[in-house]
């Protein structure tokens, strides 16, 4: 059996350096265009991305992590994946994002559910 040596070692290197060079790649989520977005965010093509610029036009600045999970198509597992990805304007890092559900407020959580109708009753003789 032959050995292959040091034949492999250069592309190695070169693969491990290419990781680590978009690892460092960094998105202002407020600032960048789709095009940005979707080269620097883990899971998130030019779909997401193109809902992510449409919701910050529409809302204003994305203040927090937690907020860019409210664009339609982006999930809280997909914003924790790229937290090291996402600036802020300013350069503030995003917070960790909370991974339970939201402090209980008293309100339901979702919308009253209207009580059936009551069962017609058979008419009397």
């Amino acid at each position: 059996m032959k050995s292959t040596g040091w034949r492999g070692v250069p592309l190695l290197l070169t693969l491990l350096l290419a990781a680590a060079v978009n690892a460092a790649e960094k998105v202002n989520i407020n600032t960048a265009d789709a095009a940005t977005i979707d080269r620097v965010m883990v899971n998130i093509g030019p779909g997401k991305a193109e809902a992510i610029v449409a919701y910050r036009k529409a809302n204003g600045p994305f203040r927090s992590a937690e907020q860019l999970a409210l664009v339609k198509g982006v999930g809280l597992k997909t914003v924790e994946k790229n937290l090291d990805r996402i600036v802020f304007t300013g350069g503030a890092a995003p917070a960790k994002v909370a991974a339970t559900k939201p402090a209980a407020t008293g309100k339901p959580a979702t919308r009253p559910v209207a009580k059936p109708a009551a069962p017609a009753r058979a008419a009397s003789r």
